[in-house]
This record gives structure tokens, sequence and C-alpha cells, in this order.
């Protein structure tokens, strides 16, 4: 009788090959860098000075759609603070997002269902945030 460790040998010999053909390839390139997020302020303009005072039903649904939206932004961490700034010319909303380009800036911020709809216009520039809460 033969040896049963040679024979197990031979038999792992002859299955490495199947083996190795049925094995996934390992990609040996790196994986590409995440892309650098900036810091970009967005102002979110109503279509009036005293639109906090006057909104109408419709408008105030967009409102809530639009405060859905910037949640959920909020909670995915690309929205980093945001609000409504109570000016006595007029109020307006202020947003503080991270996106890597304006372009995917702009595209969040004109996502928002209140300007999507054309009741709310934007304005969007970068910004360096200096100081956050931990």
């Amino acid at each position: 009788m033969k040896n049963p460790v040679r024979l197990l040998l031979a038999l792992v010999l002859v299955a490495m090959p199947a083996l190795y053909a049925q094995a996934p390839a390992v990609n040996s390139a790196p994986a590409p860098a995440a892309p650098v997020l900036k810091s970009w302020f967005v102002r979110l303009i109503p279509p009036r000075p005293t639109f906090d005072k006057d909104m109408t039903d419709a408008e105030s649904k967009l409102m809530e759609q639009h405060f859905v939206y910037w949640k959920d932004q909020f909670a995915k961490g690309v929205c980093v603070f945001g609000g409504p700034v109570f000016d006595p010319n007029g109020v307006f909303g202020v947003l503080a997002i991270r996106a890597a380009t304006e372009e995917e800036a702009r595209a969040l911020a004109s996502a928002d269902p209140s300007v999507k709809a054309g009741l709310n216009r934007i304005e969007v520039a970068e910004m360096k945030i200096a100081f956050l809460p931990k």
C-alpha cells in the first residue's frame, strides 16, 4: 500500500491548477484615491424678502420637502450645517456642504426640491470652514 501522505500530496498537486483557475484574479493595481472634498457655501434665495411671513400652503409644502432633503444630506455628512438667516432686509437660507467640485456642489444644491420647483434660487461659492464644534 502506498504512503498516505504521498498520496495526499499527489492529489493536492494535481488539483492545484484547477483551484487557481477558479480563483478570482487579484487586482494588484491600487484603488483610485477618493476625491478631496472641499467646503461650499450655498445661499438659498427665496422669491421675496417677506417669504418667511407670507408663504402660501404650496410654498410651505415645498419648504418641508426642502427641509427633509437637507436633513438627509446632513445625515450623510454632505451638509455640515444650515438654516435660515433672519436678516431685516429679507430672510434667506445658508448651507455649508462638502463636495469635490463646484459642479457637484451646484448639483446638490439644485436638487433641493424648492430649487427644482423654481421657488428658491441658489448662489454657490467655495469656502474654508475654520471653526466647527467637535
